[in-house]
């Protein structure tokens, strides 16, 4: 089969706009999709223009707002736009697609778009909830060969994206387009190929002249090409990826696919969303992934669930790696050689001898870290809102442990050689420093402090911000990240990811 085509959908206000988005990708798509619910009143008016303008296969789609689009005016507007949109027939001039939604039925447009060669993308548009029975709903959809019918839906859970994969790999042909929309579903776009695609859909990244799609799932056309290398998977490409909640953001695919091509191997490392941990591994377990990369916050329920665990996991009790061996999953944790070398990197040491070290949170994460701490020889106190925790993992160690609460602010003190923060406080906080994303509001930096704070989006969290304003030495987790994986794709693939292009 033809790998999916990539289509652009263009949602500026003007067509000047819309060109201008299509000059800036062209080299990325196939097509494009004329979102002409978007555009002003009087620039509609001139639509049938738009592919001659254009130079490349075009679809019209004129979506309603009941259908995830922004077309207000009725059902007889929309016939009219349609119909102008149709009076070409030339070749160069014409649209080679057109969007009708299952219930729109105009005889006259369909028998116009029959007569002209054009073909009808028939859909069928759930911003809500799942739609089940996919190849039923696909039969009903087609009511002519020259159809391409249309299923996208906001999946609820990990477990509605699964079952779309699974009714996908009993189609026999590619003349479907099947979408699980928003971040859930994104593993349905970059995977386009699994689910035997005739396209996937792309936009431009917000503030490029047109409204984002990227809450409905939309990659922009440069990431779904550069960064995950869409042109080249096919069915023999291998599976790997990340999972955690929420997920909002991670570099982590930038650093395995860049592994990937210049190791030239055939693989493909996706995000994969989901709340629960079970349900991820039955999804993974579904469409043939074969390692995971584990973060906040199932690093424990990974130790757990694989069938069999390093001395490491063990010791530590979290995993942030899972890899699939003869239909075995086994449980790595890279997430403590890769915190060790960065903080040493960071603080220009051998060791942690005769440091005090105040380790935030008590976590899957923070148990990785207390084992590397401890094994570098620092003292350290654990803090932790609940105190069971804290005390759990401390005593694992002999350290201290203590609340994480202002009352706890002299023995913080006592402990701050060395301040990690292993939290998911501040991540995607852009805002000033206050209780909700700074653990450690209530401390006073005295600018003698080191901060490490594992979080990496932003590259200054709130309170990296606050230490850093007070002369503290700080840094984020993008060094761990980079090393951590590192270890991680050698786990994978083993092939090592060597110093030719880490950085």
């Amino acid at each position: 089969m033809e790998r999916p085509k990539i289509c652009l959908t263009l949602t500026g206000k003007t067509i000047k706009e819309d060109l201008e988005l299509i000059e800036k990708y062209r080299n990325y798509v196939d097509i494009v999709e004329l979102r002409g619910d978007f555009l002003e009143d009087d620039e509609r008016l001139h639509i049938r223009k738009f592919p001659s303008l254009a130079k490349i296969p075009c679809i019209l789609t004129l979506r309603r707002v009941n259908d995830g689009g922004m077309f207000k005016e009725g059902e007889a507007a929309r016939t009219i736009l349609f119909g102008r949109a149709l009076a070409f027939t030339e070749e160069t001039k014409k649209f080679e697609y057109i969007d009708f939604e299952e219930d729109f039925h105009i005889p006259s447009l369909q028998d116009a778009a029959l007569a002209f060669e054009i073909k009808i993308i028939r859909s069928v548009h759930n911003m809500h909830g799942p739609v089940t029975n996919i190849k039923q709903r696909l039969e009903s959809l087609c009511t002519s060969g020259y159809e391409i019918p249309k299923i996208a839906f906001m999946p609820e859970s990990v477990k509605d994206v699964e079952n779309l994969f699974k009714e996908a790999s009993e189609l026999k042909d590619n003349n479907h387009i099947l979408i699980a929309m928003g971040d859930l579903g994104l593993p349905s776009r970059i995977l386009s190929a699994r689910l035997k695609n005739y396209l996937t859909f792309v936009s431009a990244k917000s503030g490029e002249g047109a409204k984002s799609l990227s809450h409905i799932g939309h990659l922009d056309p440069v990431t779904l090409n550069d960064v995950y290398r869409f042109k080249s998977i096919d069915e023999n490409t291998k599976l790997y990826g990340i999972t955690g909640w929420p997920l909002t953001s991670t570099s982590s695919p930038e650093i395995h696919n860049k592994g990937y091509e210049l190791k030239k191997i055939n693989a493909v490392y996706v995000p994969f969303r989901g709340e629960k941990f079970e349900d991820v591994m039955s999804f993974a377990n579904a469409v043939g992934v074969e390692g995971l990369s584990v973060t906040i916050p199932h690093k424990e329920e990974a130790a757990s669930y694989a069938d069999e665990k390093d001395e490491k996991v063990k010791s530590i009790g979290a995993s942030n790696t899972l890899v699939k061996k003869d239909g075995k999953w086994f449980a790595y944790n890279t997430d403590a050689h890769g915190f060790a070398k960065s903080l040493l990197e960071f603080c220009g040491l051998k060791n942690l001898k005769h440091k005090k070290v105040a380790i935030i949170g008590a976590g899957g994460a923070a148990k990785g870290i207390a084992w590397a701490v401890k094994n570098l020889k620092g003292k350290a106190c654990v803090f932790n809102r609940t105190v069971t925790k804290a005390k759990n993992l401390a005593e694992q160690y002999g350290f201290e442990y203590a609340s994480l609460s202002p009352e706890s602010a002299n023995i913080l003190k006592k402990y701050s050689d060395i301040i990690i923060q292993t939290t998911s406080k501040g991540m995607y906080s852009t805002e000033e420093s206050n209780s909700e994303n700074d653990p450690i509001f209530f401390y006073e930096f005295t600018g003698k402090e080191m901060l490490f704070d594992i979080v990496y989006v932003p590259a200054v969290t709130p309170v990296m911000a606050r230490a850093e304003s007070a002369g503290c030495k700080v840094i984020n987790g993008f060094n761990m990240l980079k090393y951590q994986g590192y270890e991680q794709f050698e786990l994978y693939t083993g092939v090592e990811y060597d110093g030719n292009f880490k950085g």
